[in-house]
């Protein structure tokens, strides 16, 4: 077993790798670690993120189960559900926890199928929809396993599927199999962005345990068999994917200077 507690109040450790682009930059101070975006701009990609994993393979990502995470944040925004003002919700994409960088954004890999266990967010024109029960955007604790043997033997029915899935009658009564096939569970967190929480992810084998200031959020069996990385980010990009074949990806401006502050984070488990 292994631990890591870090608060920042001494900079970033040595265990943690940067990642900076754009607009996005990195501060700490005595209330912890802040990843800010300030003047990101639409078409050009702002991220600001610290991570475990940036110069390993995959096979070689540093997190297996048993463990668990615990951490205390808050976001200079509230989320897109929680204000009509689209210009006063944090915006793009951000969150913590654990995934297998499937698209080889941090380090150069190949593509791979995703996994993930974290508190996940994405505003509007983000649409990830790729549970039945939940919106395709907004604050989520949230896992997939598309490595599932499941997906690959419902892999060959994608074709013919998917233009099924426009059709709202099938899209109701195909979906939740495709759903469970790709490992995905999700459950929109009920409290404020812009106030501090402590989140908590225990992920035990092949169940996960979401908590937020110690009340149990989500409970789920679609868990990734690991190896993952840690990570915590910011950035300016939106996402479209859903199961009637829509994809699509782009970076949006932000009017104001948006931030994550990690007040400290502790992990415990094998690595």
């Amino acid at each position: 077993m292994r631990a890591l507690l870090d608060d920042f109040r001494g900079g970033i450790g040595p265990g943690w790798q940067r990642q900076m682009s754009g607009a996005g930059r990195l501060a700490t101070s005595g209330d912890g670690l802040r990843l800010v975006n300030d003047g990101a701009q639409s078409g050009r990609y702002t991220n600001a993120q610290i991570d475990d994993y940036q110069h390993l393979s995959r096979r070689d990502f540093p997190w297996r189960p048993p463990l668990r995470l615990i951490l205390r944040a808050r976001f200079s925004h509230p989320s897109s559900d929680e204000t009509n003002d689209p210009a006063q919700a944090l915006n793009g994409t951000a969150g913590f926890g654990f995934w297998n960088d499937p698209f080889g954004m941090a380090g150069r890999r190949w593509p791979a199928l995703p996994q993930a266990l974290w508190f996940f967010y994405a505003a509007p024109p983000s649409n990830l929809k790729l549970s039945l029960d939940t919106p395709g955007w907004g604050w989520k604790a949230a896992t997939i396993n598309a490595r599932r043997w499941q997906f690959a033997a419902l892999a060959p029915t994608i074709p013919l599927a998917v233009p099924l899935m426009n059709v709202r009658p099938f899209y109701w009564l195909l979906w939740p199999i495709g759903q469970q096939a790709i490992g995905v569970a999700e459950r929109r967190v009920p409290v404020s962005m812009a106030e501090w929480h402590i989140y908590s992810i225990a992920w035990a084998g092949d169940c996960v345990f979401f908590a937020v200031d110690g009340q149990m959020l989500l409970t789920t069996q679609s868990a990734p068999a690991g190896p993952l990385g840690l990570v915590i980010w910011l950035d300016n990009q939106y996402m479209q994917v859903t199961p009637a074949g829509r994809f699509a990806w782009g970076s949006v401006a932000k009017v104001a200077q948006q931030w994550l502050e990690v007040d400290w984070i502790f992990v415990e488990g094998v690595r």
